[in-house]
């Protein structure tokens, strides 16, 4: 579908609503939990008569225009009880919803009914959310709920190994996800190399995870959206919750400012085992923490003001001679205001910032790396009529890189300073999402993102001979740094570069009958800022660097299709989904490339082209004592590299190749059991195929020196990865004197003790001479448990 015929059928849904006005109105309000007064966001709201509906959004506000009549209304929450009300409409009515916990999740079969049809007829596919409930129900090492393991067990959701940070969606690199924390930007999501995640699971009321179908509103990454919001803390008392595990414990405090008005939430994790080395003479140090914090108030119906912050650090020492110190630091200022019942808005500023430092005693100096953004955000949601809902707005971001700083720790080291140019960049971008309701059976989203991206001025921009940063010498067939032939100084204000991208997106869903739908999506997606890296997964000496004069930004385009079904009453759901997705200006490297301080990171780069395409299975039981699901992905992950012209024979001698990251089958099974009121059973199975890895093919000997030649660039895999987790919760009862109610998880990771394979290294055996591979394994069989409360 062209862009006219898109602007065109917005238009004519405008005129319709216009015209029609008069004939309806509107019923809106926002949805809470009726214990804290928190927001809830995406739940359903329906009208059966209409056989139409909508959601909340991330204020828990929603908005219906309907024509006049009395309707009976049916609001459901998963782990909520649902609610039923009628109600006249004869005038706009504002109407706030509480709803309450239930253990027994959407009881009436009806009612559920009701709502998977409100399901299957969105055009939004490509979409999983997940709770904090659910998160904490999954079994993972050293018993620490952590986020980004439970998303990695969805269906096209991958890491590089045991113990790597980052994660990878279909097919894309670690660095091609935004990852939003209450709007700002993370761009380091792990602590401890990968062990766990930034996320305090107690901290955080919901996520939802967009693999395609992206709307409009989101930008900036090729593959994939995070979106995570933190809990805006109890408005009706003081409580405290918290955690004390085997490695680390959490304490997470709320209440409110002024009753029903304001509230206030803070919460604190951090590991202490450091602690205990010295008692075994052990010198190093490995440990992190993070603070979370949200700041609501309500200045009246229409006004609202949060503050949101984020502070997390990792420190690991080793025997006092080196230290090194990484981690993210958010803040947001958020004011929410409703013009009508029918128009709302959101403005935020942000900040973020990533921190990178290394104290290098032995060598006698310290090194600091890091990126800050500002980004100024106004959006606005516009309900029109119950057909009709446009979303529309911009966001401007300043960056500012730093691609390392050398500072002496004395004058006598011999160590010389050294700064790394600075680089600065400014994105800009606008919007339009539109939600259109053609008729029963089709419903569609589409919506267009203008983005320009400006590289700003910098000191000594280097300049080459045919601007050809990297050169290709036919001699020794390789390609090598090109010698800048000067430099040149630049004001701030001056652009170095300019990008224009426009990005279109559409989904649309085809409901087959009351039990199932089709649905279709493409989108564009444009993507700035590249992680230097040239590991399989991201650590946190990685530097960020913008496109530029030498680097290209990455253009990725994703087509998508799927079918859904749910099968008795909602009780099971199947979703069957296959994707292609292609990206240009894909950055890779030469061979031996040098990326940590290298003030030239241009000449170690070329500009190739990334491809995956895959099928993905999800089969859900919901309700009962025994839920969880069964999720599948058969896919494929390329890159290419090709000479930029026919005398050169590009990366892996142009061919494609598998990416770090490509996973040709990925099973995982999640599983939960209420045994009783107190005792719960969790359990994880998964099974991946072995990562893509470059082995040595030959050797020879130079100077009493064996030589490995290697193969061509990731054709061999490592060992099947397959592991077994559980856990098991007991909640006793609450303490009579103090009300304190806890329950503790017993949990077993890697039950079978599988020694999967992180690397595999080869070496020549001391007494035989003959060579030899070696699997280096990180976990084998761990075990933990842990106890939490809440008062």
């Amino acid at each position: 579908m062209g862009l006219r015929r898109i602007y065109l059928i917005a238009f004519c849904g405008l005129w319709l609503s216009t015209s029609e006005a008069q004939d309806k109105y509107t019923l809106s309000g926002v949805i809470t939990d009726a214990q804290n007064k928190e927001a809830l966001i995406g739940v359903n709201l329906v009208i059966k008569e209409l056989k139409t509906g909508t959601t909340t959004n991330e204020n828990g506000f929603y908005s219906l225009t309907v024509p006049e009549g009395k309707y009976k209304i049916t609001v459901s929450y998963l782990g909520f009880s649902t609610q039923q009300f009628e109600i006249k409409l004869i005038r706009d009515v504002h109407k706030n919803i509480a709803l309450f916990e239930s253990s027994e999740q959407l009881n009436e079969i009806v009612l559920v009914n009701q709502v998977e049809q409100l399901n299957l007829r969105k055009p939004q596919m490509s979409i999983n959310a997940l709770t904090a409930k659910t998160i904490k129900q999954t079994p993972v090492l050293l018993g620490e709920a952590d986020l980004i393991k439970t998303i990695t067990l969805l269906p096209g959701v991958t890491t590089a190994g045991e113990g790597a940070s980052g994660f990878n969606v279909r097919g894309g690199a670690a660095d091609q996800n935004l990852i939003l924390l209450d709007e700002a930007t993370v761009f380091n999501s792990s602590h401890l190399f990968g062990l766990f995640s930034v996320f305090n699971p107690d901290a955080i009321k919901n996520l939802k995870l967009f693999k395609g179908g992206i709307p409009a509103r989101y930008g900036g990454r090729a593959s994939s959206v995070l979106d995570i919001y933190q809990k805006e803390g109890n408005k009706e008392g003081f409580h405290v919750n918290g955690g004390i595990g085997i490695v680390s414990s959490r304490l997470l405090a709320e209440g409110p400012l002024k009753k029903e008005h304001g509230s206030f939430l803070l919460s604190g994790r951090s590991t202490y085992a450091h602690h205990f080395l010295p008692l075994f003479d052990i010198d190093n140090i490995a440990y992190f923490y993070d603070l979370n914090t949200k700041l609501s108030y309500k200045l009246n119906r229409n006004n609202n003001i949060t503050l949101s912050g984020y502070f997390g650090r990792d420190v690991i020492s080793i025997a006092n001679s080196f230290e090194n110190t990484y981690g993210n630091t958010l803040v947001n200022i958020r004011w929410k205001h409703h013009f009508t019942n029918q128009l709302s808005s959101s403005l935020s500023t942000i900040y973020s910032d990533y921190y990178y430092g290394l104290y290098l005693n032995f060598v006698g100096f310290k090194w600091s790396s890091g990126i800050q953004n500002f980004n100024l955000k106004y959006d606005l949601k516009h309900y029109l009529n119950d057909k009709l809902t446009l979303q529309y707005g911009f966001n401007s971001i300043y960056y500012r890189f730093n691609p390392g700083k050398v500072t002496p720790i004395s004058k006598t080291t011999g160590i010389n300073k050294l700064k790394l140019i600075d680089k600065y960049a400014l994105e800009n971008a606008i919007y339009v999402d539109t939600d259109q309701r053609i008729n029963e059976r089709i419903n569609v989203s589409y919506g267009v993102r203008f983005s320009l991206f400006t590289r700003l001025g910098q000191d000594q921009l280097n300049i080459y001979d045919n601007n050809q940063a990297v050169v290709f010498n036919p001699e020794l067939h390789l390609y090598e740094k090109g010698i800048p032939i000067g430099s040149e100084n630049y004001s701030r204000s001056k652009a170095l570069s300019n990008f224009e991208n426009i990005e279109p997106r559409i989904s649309l869903a085809y409901q087959v009958n009351n039990t199932s739908s089709i649905k279709v999506s493409y989108i564009r997606m444009s993507q700035y800022l590249h992680l230097l890296s040239n590991t399989s997964a991201p650590t946190p000496l990685d530097v960020w660097t913008p496109s530029g004069p030498f680097i290209k930004p990455q253009l990725s385009d994703q087509i998508a299709g799927g079918y859904f079904k749910e099968l008795h009453n909602g009780k099971y759901t199947v979703e069957v989904e296959t994707f292609f997705k292609k990206v240009q200006n894909r950055i890779d490297y030469i061979d031996g490339a040098d990326l940590i301080a290298n003030e030239a990171i241009e000449q170690v780069i070329l500009n190739g082209k990334a491809r995956a395409y895959g099928l993905e299975v999800l089969a859900k039981k919901n309700e009962g004592r025994f839920k969880g699901w069964f999720a599948y992905t058969l896919s494929k992950s390329e890159q290419q590299t090709p000479g930029r012209t026919i005398d050169e024979p590009g990366i892996n001698d142009g061919t494609w190749y598998n990416t770090p990251y490509n996973k040709t089958h990925d099973i995982s099974v999640t599983t939960s059991y209420d045994l009783n009121s107190k005792w719960q059973l969790n359990a994880n199975f998964l099974l991946q195929s072995g990562q893509p890895t470059t082995y040595p093919t030959s050797q020879y000997a130079y100077n009493n020196l064996t030589i490995p030649n290697y193969g061509p660039r990731n054709k061999y895999k490592m060992p099947s990865y397959h592991r077994i987790d559980i856990s098991t919760t007991f909640r006793p009862n609450p303490m009579k004197k103090t009300g304190i109610k806890g329950y503790w998880v017993f949990g077993i990771y890697n039950v079978y003790n599988r020694k999967n394979a992180a690397s595999v290294n080869f070496r020549t055996d001391a007494k035989t001479g003959s060579n030899e591979a070696v699997r280096l394994s990180i976990f084998g069989i761990v075990p933990s448990v842990s106890y939490n409360f809440k008062f």
